[in-house]
């Protein structure tokens, strides 16, 4: 009898920095005085994910980071800023609210559709649709009240923060427990470097 193979639960982010996370927990706690009920995400624990790998073997680990190392060589590092909020699927039935994210030279997409054929040659099949980049800040159990909403969307329209960068590419594993996920750093690629 052969055992099951090892497991973990994985995916690929970027880190944001200290200033941006604060900016981004600043908007949460405006949502929430404006009446917004939500499952919040902890701000700790918002990345900008670009993919979701899912249940991986852990021999698999290896491979994948050297796959995260060849797109990350392949590209300079990211300037980027978080502006706007929304919903997706919609407003009639959100079941996550984002922060948005402004790409002025498309060098995310583009980095996203690099990475995408680097693990596609991995089995990790395509999301088969646009790539849009977020940072999701809170999830809807039941629908939200839509006038909070809607003034939520409101304000959210004049939110920007200024530029970062983001030049790290990592791999992380998500353990779910009771109090929510824990996600612990499995590798780490640097854009544009040959470490």
């Amino acid at each position: 009898m052969t055992r099951p193979e090892e497991t973990l639960r994985a995916f690929v982010a970027f880190e944001l920095p200290d200033p941006v996370l604060k900016a981004v927990r600043d908007v949460q706690e405006q949502m929430r005085r404006r009446g917004l009920s939500a499952r919040w995400v902890s701000p700790e624990n918002i990345h900008l994910t670009l993919k979701f790998l899912g249940d991986i073997p852990v021999r698999d680990v290896e491979r994948i980071s050297s796959c995260l190392r060849t797109a990350a060589l392949s590209r300079d590092p990211i300037c980027l800023a978080a502006k706007g909020v929304g919903v997706f699927p919609g407003v009639r039935k959100p079941r996550i609210i984002w922060v948005g994210l402004k790409d002025t030279e498309n060098r995310l997409i583009e980095f996203h559709k690099t990475l995408e054929a680097c693990l596609e040659g991995l089995g990790f099949p395509s999301e088969g649709r646009p790539f849009k980049g977020h940072l999701t800040v809170g999830r809807f159990k039941k629908n939200p009240s839509l006038p909070a909403l809607m003034d939520v969307l409101e304000m959210g329209r004049g939110f920007e923060t200024g530029q970062f960068i983001l030049d790290a590419l990592i791999l992380f594993r998500s353990d779910l427990k009771p109090s929510g996920p824990v996600y612990s750093k499995l590798a780490v690629a640097a854009l544009g470097k040959n470490e």
